[in-house]
């Protein structure tokens, strides 16, 4: 099993039992280093004194905090646990609210909750009952150095624990206000139609990293000393009657089931006149 980031103790009213954390997820990339041009080398990333103008080990040193320009109280690692909040061991519900009343953009990072010895029935009881009651848990955890604020939520086969961006991180909802008022029912019928022609069951499995595919393949085909094959440009119409390009839609989605961006790309493919034979060879069809 992967190594835990967090463990200790959940408590619920008088009911406490341990628990640790797993990363739910973690971003993939393709990564690149850092090389000298002429000779294709590694570099190195020097620490360097400003003061002395040299370079010092890492074992020198220490943590600073600017209270004013150029002057630092020095905090040591060994001080900065003495300080730590009791969320650093235990993980303390506060309260339930019902999940319709959570917004996802409160959401951060995700972990998974497992049982540590002893817990599994425990836990087990705190995952039917939040699947039962439709409730989430809210409580306060303090790791890396810093106290969160955490929603609890049972998953497919157990709780998930997601941290939460607090209130004031969250930008003013005024600032991205849109105006329903320009809209007509007639628009908003077609869209409706078109978004249930397009309407499927959620599989995140066929989704994937398009540009990390890609930077795979140029990194292949570089070991392979084959051309580079450069991606198109995409070229966006303007919409200009948001009725038309809506019953447009709709019409190519009566034809054989195809995705969302090939229906918007033969579109766009209708402004050019060298793309009309073909769509008269599909009409035809």
């Amino acid at each position: 099993m992967a190594s835990s980031v967090w463990k200790g103790h959940l408590t619920f009213g008088l009911v406490s039992f341990p628990v640790r954390l797993f990363s739910a997820a973690r971003g993939e990339t393709v990564s690149f280093h850092l090389l000298h041009k002429p000779d294709h080398s590694r570099i190195k990333q020097i620490t360097y004194c400003q003061a002395e103008d040299k370079p010092v080990p890492r074992t020198d040193l220490v943590k600073g905090y600017e209270y004013e320009k150029d002057h630092y109280v020095i905090v040591e690692d060994e001080e900065i646990k003495k300080v730590a909040p009791k969320t650093a061991k235990v993980m303390e519900i506060q309260e339930f609210v019902k999940s319709a009343q959570v917004d996802p953009i409160y959401l951060e990072s995700s972990y998974y909750m497992a049982p540590d010895e002893g817990g599994e029935k425990p836990y087990a009881l705190l995952f039917e009952a939040l699947k039962q009651t439709e409730y989430y848990g809210i409580a306060k955890v303090s790791m890396h150095n810093r106290e969160h604020v955490v929603i609890l939520r049972p998953g497919d086969k157990g709780v998930v624990l997601h941290t939460m961006y607090f209130s004031d991180e969250i930008r003013a909802v005024e600032e991205f206000r849109t105006d329903i008022s320009q809209v007509k029912e007639k628009e908003i019928a077609l869209a409706k139609m078109l978004i249930e022609s397009l309407a499927d069951d959620f599989k995140p499995e066929k989704y994937t990293d398009t540009y990390r595919e890609n930077l795979q393949k140029l990194i292949q085909s570089k070991l392979a000393g084959h051309k580079i094959v450069e991606t198109p440009t995409p070229h966006i119409a303007p919409v200009i009657d948001i009725m038309e390009a809506l019953k447009k839609s709709l019409a190519q989605q009566k034809k054989p089931p195809r995705t969302a961006v090939a229906v918007a790309g033969e579109e766009e493919q209708e402004e050019t006149p060298a793309d009309k034979p073909r769509k008269r060879r599909s009409q035809g069809r």
